[in-house]
């Protein structure tokens, strides 16, 4: 069962690099650009055939390491 994780900052925290890469796409040409954030993606497949098993097991995985809670929220999608 393969799932995708989406760990992105809160919308509350400064993101710098989101900043860094904005300002540069806007030096670049790209003038309507509103805001970069920038965040990490994680794929990640587990042999475990029950759904609500393996969205838990996904979910501890976030919680425990892949997401600092404190600054990042995570999203997770089952891939088809």
């Amino acid at each position: 069962m393969k799932f995708s994780v989406t760990v992105t900052l809160k919308k509350d925290v400064l993101d710098p690099q989101g900043k860094v890469v904005s300002q540069t796409l806007k030096n670049m040409g790209m003038s309507n650009l509103k805001q970069v954030r920038q965040g990490k993606f994680f794929e990640i497949d587990l042999n475990e055939k029950d759904d609500s098993k393996a969205h838990m097991q996904i979910k501890e995985m976030c919680e425990k390491l892949l997401a600092n809670q404190i600054i990042e929220d995570f999203k997770i999608s089952k891939k088809e």
